[in-house]
């Protein structure tokens, strides 16, 4: 079924882009040929979204994962997001992140793996996942484009995306929601990762996440790296009650935190697919790197 966003509590409350479009090749168009800006991705995107929840996912006899979909109604072939929670997340986590994503011409995946890891077996996991969409679309749905794969990961998610990108999977690229860091095998899978990569952090001021330098560190090249002001690791997926009661003065500053977060995922994951690299994203920043929204930006 089309999804409202506004129709449900848990979602935050967005605007419509004023952006017309009749698919998302016209809007890719449209957005390519003018200047970037991470800014027009706060709104929701031109496209109603179709929702499918808790389609479970046969890799062979011994494995089946389970995901929620979250289609671009207006697309016949449209780039496919898989987005991998954290520690003791769900896809649930994640679910206003991939329909916004669906939103702007991209279909959207909320994946459910093992949420305490091990993390680089739940990389091999995503790698086959991948693999198999590639071959086989149907196994989710024939408007995939298996072409234009993105995988995003957040926290320990991250070492799981990150595992897969250093085992080949059939994905442009990856991005990294404030990534966190663990075990001695994950330097060995950033070394192995040779497609672009867009590390997006929260205010480690505020709030430093385990090992997260590792990433961008390791990664040989094709990675650039933000940090959003203000912002802590929760926020990197939709708030929740922690979050809410990390800002009890002002619960509001979580929902500009998420809207922050997956502007700024929506411009990196439509720049993989639709340029094969990060400098799409990378120029859209650069408002938000003047006015001091965003900081720390590195690239290499």
């Amino acid at each position: 079924m089309a999804h409202s966003f506004g129709c449900a509590r848990r979602f935050p409350e967005t605007e419509v882009t004023p952006i017309k479009a009749s698919s998302p090749a016209e809007l890719q168009r449209y957005l390519l040929s003018r200047k970037p800006d991470v800014a027009q991705f706060r709104l929701r995107g031109p496209f109603a979204v179709i929702e499918r929840r808790a389609l479970e996912i046969s890799l062979d006899s011994n494995l089946t994962v389970e995901a929620d979909l979250y289609l671009c109604a207006a697309a016949r072939k449209a780039p496919l997001v898989i987005v991998l929670h954290g520690l003791d997340n769900s896809k649930e986590d994640h679910a206003f992140q991939a329909m916004h994503l669906a939103s702007w011409g991209m279909h959207g995946m909320a994946l459910d793996l093992p949420n305490r890891g091990p993390w680089i077996a739940n990389g091999r996991i995503l790698a086959k996942l991948v693999d198999a969409i590639a071959r086989s679309p149907q196994l989710i749905d024939d408007r995939i484009d298996v072409d234009k794969i993105v995988l995003v990961g957040h926290s320990f998610g991250a070492i799981a995306v990150a595992a897969a990108l250093g085992e080949r999977a059939r994905a442009l690229g990856g991005v990294l929601l404030d990534p966190a860091g663990i075990g001695r095998q994950l330097p060995q899978s950033l070394r192995r990762i040779t497609v672009p990569v867009m590390v997006i952090g929260a205010d480690e001021d505020i709030w430093p996440t385990r090992n997260r330098g590792q990433f961008y560190r390791f990664i040989p090249a094709g990675v650039g790296e933000i940090s959003i002001r203000d912002t802590v690791h929760q926020d990197a997926q939709y708030p929740n009650e922690h979050t809410l009661r990390a800002f009890q003065d002002n619960p509001d500053d979580t929902e500009e935190a998420q809207i922050a977060f997956v502007s700024a995922l929506t411009a990196s994951a439509f720049g993989l697919a639709a340029t094969g690299g990060i400098d799409y994203a990378w120029n859209s920043f650069e408002s938000g790197i003047n006015n001091g929204v965003f900081f720390n930006a590195r690239r290499k």
